[in-house]
């Protein structure tokens, strides 16, 4: 594996990338990413994370006072005190060392009335939890693909992963613990389908979903720089299909929509670039993927793709060519 840079985020925007800071989509969920690192290399990951990645070329973290001053610019602009703070990664939330003070830190925020992580659970802990739990974490999304342990090392891509644990922490969250459990499997055809309805069976029998649905099982969808099991795509309309089968056999929701867990559209983030539009920029630093840098304007990070040729501390003139959710993408 070749050696990447590893980058602290600090004294920069933490707005426009989507691998770190703060993501609005014009809804009262922000998105809150202090970590892009993963301890697993799952094979059908949208993001290629892990010690498995072929295209990164840098992992990044994210300065804790500055992400949370970023974060109350974000939630002050949104005009609600609804706002869901969602932990979420293009790795593992909890790699953040900071994560018990982040997690806190959200909670104490007057416009914040839910604090969710997302997370494949093999980091927690019955510590770790009992932490976060009193940092005021509302919900934990656990990523889990299989009940089978040689089967959910295959899925995990690394024989480390320790299904026990995980299974161990998913029941400890929901006994023993105010936060709410959401199981939330990635459903990969030819791989675990039969995983698939006893994933659905341990979910009721741990009790999640005290406050939302416990369950939110995802279709795989192939992504531009993920990775790509061999699998045959599946249809919305089969999906779907399945979903309404399995929610009359187990009587419990499984076709999900924002209202069940209080999301709703508000004010977003003003978008600051134009597509197409000429900026001129300084180029800060490398980018995620091969080939990209990042670069800053108008108090914005931007993405620069085809960049190997572009030196760092450069002043050069880009086009906007992704300007949307406020996730800034350009190419010289």
């Amino acid at each position: 594996m070749k050696q990447r840079n590893n980058i602290l985020i600090r004294d920069i925007p933490l707005f426009g990338c989507i691998a770190f800071g703060i993501i609005d989509r014009g809804t009262n969920v922000l998105q809150v990413r202090p970590i892009s690192e993963c301890p697993i290399s799952c094979v059908f990951c949208s993001t290629d994370a892990g010690s498995r990645s072929s295209r990164r070329i840098s992992e990044y973290m994210v300065d804790l006072e500055q992400l949370l001053t970023a974060f109350d610019l974000a939630a002050s602009y949104k005009e609600t005190n609804e706002i869901e703070a969602h932990i979420d990664t293009i790795g593992e939330p909890a790699m953040y060392p900071e994560i018990v003070e982040l997690v806190r830190g959200l909670s104490n925020n007057s416009h914040v009335k839910i604090v969710s992580m997302q997370t494949n659970g093999t980091l927690l802990n019955t510590k770790l939890i009992d932490a976060l739990d009193a940092a005021g974490l509302s919900r934990i999304n656990m990523s889990i693909e299989s009940l089978d342990p040689d089967l959910a090392k295959r899925i995990a891509g690394t024989d480390s992963y320790n299904l026990e644990k995980v299974i161990g922490n998913a029941e400890y969250i929901s006994s023993n613990t105010n936060i709410d459990l959401l199981i939330a499997p990635v459903w990969l055809p030819g791989i675990n389908d039969k995983e698939i309805p006893e994933l659905i069976e341990f979910a009721l029998r741990t009790g999640a979903g005290k406050k939302w649905p416990g369950l939110g099982i995802q279709k795989f969808l192939p992504h531009k720089y993920g990775r790509k099991p061999d699998i045959q795509a599946m249809s919305w309309e089969k999906f779907y299909s399945k979903l309404e089968e399995w929610e009359r056999k187990y009587k419990t929701k499984l076709i999900l929509k924002p209202e069940d867990f209080g999301s709703f559209k508000c004010k977003p983030l003003t978008r600051v670039f134009k597509r197409y539009e000429k900026v001129k920029v300084m180029v800060v630093g490398p980018g995620w993927m091969k080939g990209e840098k990042l670069a800053i304007a108008r108090d914005r990070v931007i993405t620069i793709v085809d960049a190997d040729k572009i030196p760092a501390k450069a002043e050069i003139y880009v086009r906007m060519e992704r300007v949307v959710d406020g996730i800034y993408i350009a190419r010289q």
